[in-house]
């Protein structure tokens, strides 16, 4: 059976078909990535419609009854976001540094833009209006308000996250940046080609290169250990062994001193020798940069890079187990991995990247207010700090007041906000809160931590309410499975005026089981 469609109108159809919109971006995504076949004659690309019910029928379909099985049927699929792709969930600027617990920006958009649906039939913001996020994390939520023409105020509690944060939304020198940058890295270059470690790593990848080309080819070794041919606990310990002599001798040959003397700190123990000399040397560069918000971006660049040069296999980078000094057999790759020696080609890649992301922010901002201050939600004066800050904003926001909040509260005993940037902490010299993070991981899951933690977010509520127009909407995303936001929107002197229970699909960790999280619509009792 034949029906063929133009790109245009697979899009269309699609969208009608599935009751999202699926553009015509993701058409072409299905045929690059051959999940829909190619038709059409002249040059002109078609696509045969019975093939899109197909696909949309054996994956999404059955994707869906599953997890409905599992979640209930009250599991909202509009708002799963599906057909993204990573680089649509990490656009521009939200990539700008790593960041655990954060959303999606299309979940922010969905609910703060001007569109309406069959499950958002109405309007809540408009352009103009303040948009409050107690629980500001890295920004995500003042980035989109600034794309749709809306003002924004972030809150958070981690000097270090406020300083992500800000930098995202922050105005730009970019010829400033551009050559900040360029003086940093001519000067680690330089700083580079007295040490031995450049050539110590030049002559282990060539030999790596060999080895593993021997004993790891790829794909054929995936595909042996696929097929047990090859018996991976068996085959790899022998082959780790014979290469650390290779690594061994190169050491000596170089006098490399690759473990610090101490391990007492984040950055004695996570980093090797040269590297740590590396950072070291980058942070004086960067004291010297006087323009205040070149320094701020150059600060979430180094910090980005060191993240990346931590002394760890590639499989722990989330979870940090033990230090790694020398060449390992990694699961992950299938092959023989070595730490990092030096953040050099890290540091280069990330100052383009960063440079690239914030100028494709730039060609979409708009002339409004965004500000993160740092400081406990429970307890903050919005507008006081608000002034300190940024007057003109300041005197706006007093005026006008905020018209809602779309926030992601900490799920309980579930992230050390603090200690995922530990590294930055011990650099920069942060001042850490971590005893006022509300749930944190290290504080458990318990009867005590959960009432702890109503208690917090029933008081960031109750705060910020004396700042928000009477008729405000406030939108907070939950993994409730301790059913604890009825009592906290109790405690808050509000009510919860509808629920929207959605699957998540685009999850970074590695257990990809059926997940929900809800996003509560709160209003005034």
């Amino acid at each position: 059976m034949t029906e063929l469609l133009t790109i245009k109108e697979a899009s269309i159809w699609a969208s009608e078909h599935l009751n999202k919109n699926v553009t015509t971006s993701n058409i072409s995504y299905l045929i690059q990535y051959g999940k829909v076949k190619k038709c059409g004659n002249n040059g002109a690309t078609a696509i045969n419609k019975y093939d899109l019910i197909n696909y949309y029928k054996s994956y999404n379909g059955q994707r869906e009854t599953d997890w409905k099985e599992k979640l209930g049927e009250d599991l909202n699929w509009a708002l799963s976001f599906d057909y993204l792709k990573e680089k649509d969930t990490t656009k521009h600027i939200h990539r700008l540094h790593p960041y655990k617990g954060k959303f999606i920006p299309q979940l922010v958009e969905y609910f703060i833009d001007s569109h309406t649906d069959n499950f958002k039939k109405e309007t809540y913001f408009k352009k103009g209006d303040i948009i409050l996020d107690p629980f500001s994390g890295s920004g995500t939520t003042m980035v989109q308000a600034n794309e749709l023409g809306m003002h924004a105020i972030g809150i958070d509690i981690s000097a270090f996250n406020s300083l992500i944060a800000n930098v995202k939304v922050g105005r730009v020198n970019f010829q400033d940046l551009n050559n900040e940058l360029n003086k940093i890295t001519i000067s680690l270059k330089r700083f580079i080609s007295n040490s031995n470690n450049v050539q110590f790593e030049t002559e282990l990848l060539e030999k790596l290169n060999i080895f593993n080309k021997k004993h790891f080819p790829s794909p054929e070794f995936k595909i042996k250990v696929r097929q047990k041919e090859i018996v991976e606990r068996n085959y790899t310990p022998e082959k780790e062994t014979k290469f650390s002599k290779i690594f061994d001798k190169l050491q000596d040959k170089y006098q490399l001193k690759i473990k610090q003397d101490k391990s007492s700190s984040f950055l004695e123990k996570w980093y090797l020798e040269p590297v740590k000399k590396e950072i070291d040397f980058i942070f004086e560069q960067l004291k010297k940069v006087k323009n205040p918000t070149t320094k701020k971006i150059i600060t979430i660049i180094l910090s980005r890079t060191i993240r990346s040069c931590r002394a760890t296999t590639h499989a722990d980078l989330a979870t940090l187990k033990e230090p790694v000094t020398k060449t390992y057999y990694c699961r992950k790759h299938g092959k023989i991995c070595k730490p990092l020696f030096s953040m050099l080609s890290w540091w280069e890649r990330y100052g383009k990247d960063t440079i690239n992301r914030l100028n494709e922010f730039n060609k979409l901002r708009t002339n409004t207010y965004q500000k993160c201050l740092q400081g406990d939600a429970r307890n903050i004066n919005i507008f006081s700090e608000l002034s300190k800050k940024d007057q003109e904003f300041g005197k706006l926001a007093e005026k006008q007041k905020i018209k809602g909040m779309f926030s992601s509260p900490p799920y309980v005993g579930l992230i050390n906000y603090h200690e995922q940037h530990a590294y930055a902490y011990d650099l920069f010299g942060f001042k850490r809160n971590d005893e006022f993070e509300i749930g944190p991981l290290y504080k458990g899951q318990g009867r005590e931590a959960r009432n702890s933690y109503i208690d917090s977010i029933a008081q960031v509520l109750d705060n910020s309410k004396q700042f928000l127009q009477e008729d405000y909407d406030i939108f907070l995303v939950a993994n409730d499975k301790y059913n604890m936001y009825s009592t906290i929107a109790e405690k808050s002197g509000m009510k919860i005026v509808n629920k929207y229970k959605r699957p998540v699909l685009n999850r970074t960790e590695k257990n990809k089981s059926a997940y929900s999280e809800i996003i509560f619509h709160l209003k005034e009792k």
